[in-house]
């Protein structure tokens, strides 16, 4: 819509609207469509405005974020004697770089990630766990996961989406 509008009030030549709205259907991250917009007005006048500086934590209790919700490019999350699940499936990343500061002391933190997005483990105290992983393929995003775990858990995982049918008969 603001490409639009920069259309018809002549800020932008069609041609420049057509490259843009282009680049918008190839976007695969909110950055990438925020790009496409910086010249054309201020930031206090941008349509979605970001809080970078939320983090997300349990202490003695459950914390979830799911839904549709905008993953700043560097969001932390503490779990102490409690459970944080970020639930990633329908999630915005900011950028094609997202990097989790995960802590978990005495508690956990479940990441459900949607398939096509990479995960890139890294500790806070600089030593990865098995060692260098194989590079992430080019053009997918990446959830860079840096950890500090101290007597408890953190799990990411890929749920597979649920098969329709309540009644199915089993192959004998």
């Amino acid at each position: 819509m603001a490409l639009a509008e920069a259309a018809s009030d002549g800020r932008l030549t069609m041609d420049e609207h057509a490259q843009r709205v282009e680049q918008a259907y190839a976007a695969r991250t909110l950055g990438d469509l925020a790009g496409l917009t910086t010249d054309l007005a201020g930031p206090a006048a941008q349509p979605l405005r970001l809080d970078n500086s939320r983090a997300v934590s349990a202490f003695f209790s459950r914390e979830r974020r799911e839904g549709r919700w905008v993953v700043p490019g560097r969001l932390a999350v503490t779990a102490v004697a409690g459970q944080v699940v970020l639930d990633l499936r329908q999630a915005v990343l900011q950028s094609g770089r997202t990097i989790v500061y995960a802590t978990a002391i005495g508690g956990q933190v479940h990441l459900l990630v949607p398939a096509g997005v990479a995960v890139v483990f890294g500790s806070l105290t600089g030593r990865a766990a098995d060692g260098p992983a194989p590079p992430p393929a080019p053009g997918l995003p990446v959830i860079e996961l840096r950890t500090l775990v101290v007597a408890g858990k953190v799990h990411v995982s890929t749920p597979q989406p649920r098969r329709r049918g309540l009644l199915r008969r089993r192959p004998r």
